[in-house]
């Protein structure tokens, strides 16, 4: 008597990325705690009620003297736990933004270069080399300073000093890509440069640079935080680098006021970070295979 053999499950390439993802105990916290830190960007200021700017008590409370100032206040009296509410938002929203910006504009010039090489190539490569050795911080300042400062201005100064790596890395899948035997079929048939670019290249070189989009929204925190320390943001806007900037003086008396929209900055860049760890695993199919 014959026995059939046995049936494999075969799972969608979406829930295969998910298994592989979950599976990462690390990126599972991250995720865990990415999630916690934007519910509570969304719900606790409207939750807390208090605005950022507002003074609240006496300058210098410690935290957790005051139930009324849990996190205390910082040199002008402002409640620190509002900040950091408040300023969670404009901080996370200019790092996707800024990310989007990124993306927008190193996977444009990446796939141009990459699918049509010869003297577009050359020329784009060039111009790649001339932004990724201009240095990334001062240029941005530059780009703040000659613009009235805000967050608008800051967004696209972060986006147009960061597209380098993601433009390098779209150029090096495109010109993988443009040569197999499907684009090729493509091709065949009279599609195109346009659809070959967009519907048969450009959603098989989507996941490392999903991937590359994770990474710089943790890059582009950091960038916001360092131009609003230097005072190069918006100072109608609160922000945790705003946070930090402003009480930078008093450090010793206030460190309060400094650690913990520190600490919120870094917690969120690590969430960030190992959200994109995990997805880099979950979208590498070598990785499956294995």
């Amino acid at each position: 008597m014959s026995t059939a053999p046995p049936t494999v499950k075969v799972l969608s390439p979406a829930r295969e990325a998910w298994r592989v993802f979950s599976r990462n105990k690390a990126a599972m916290l991250g995720l865990l705690l990415l999630v916690c830190i934007t519910l509570v960007m969304l719900l606790g200021p409207g939750l807390y009620g208090v605005k950022p700017f507002d003074i609240m008590g006496a300058p210098f409370t410690e935290p957790f003297n005051d139930r009324s100032l849990w996190l205390g206040t910082d040199y002008l009296g402002r409640d620190i736990l509002a900040g950091m509410l408040v300023g969670g938002r404009a901080t996370v929203m200019v790092g996707l933004a800024a990310a989007f910006i990124t993306v927008s504009i190193g996977v444009t010039i990446g796939s141009l270069a990459g699918y049509f090489g010869g003297w577009i190539d050359s020329m784009l490569s060039r111009l790649t080399e001339l932004f990724q050795v201009l240095p990334a911080l001062l240029f941005a300042m530059v780009l703040v300073t000659l613009f009235e400062p805000s967050l608008g201005v800051v967004i696209v100064a972060i986006g147009m000093v960061s597209w380098t790596g993601t433009a390098r890395l779209a150029r090096a899948e495109f010109m993988r890509l443009r040569g197999l035997e499907y684009v090729s079929a493509a091709r065949a048939m009279g599609a195109s440069h346009l659809r070959l670019m967009l519907r048969e290249i450009l959603p098989n070189a989507l996941p490392p640079l999903i991937v590359s989009a994770t990474l710089i929204i943790g890059v582009a925190i950091l960038f916001e935080a360092g131009l609003s320390f230097l005072g190069l943001s918006d100072p109608n806007v609160m922000s945790w680098g705003l946070m930090i900037g402003s009480n930078r003086r008093n450090i010793l008396e206030c460190w309060w006021a400094v650690s913990f929209p520190g600490a919120a900055i870094f917690l969120t860049v690590l969430s960030v970070s190992l959200v994109g760890d995990g997805l880099n695993d979950a979208l590498n199919p070598k990785l499956h295979l294995r």
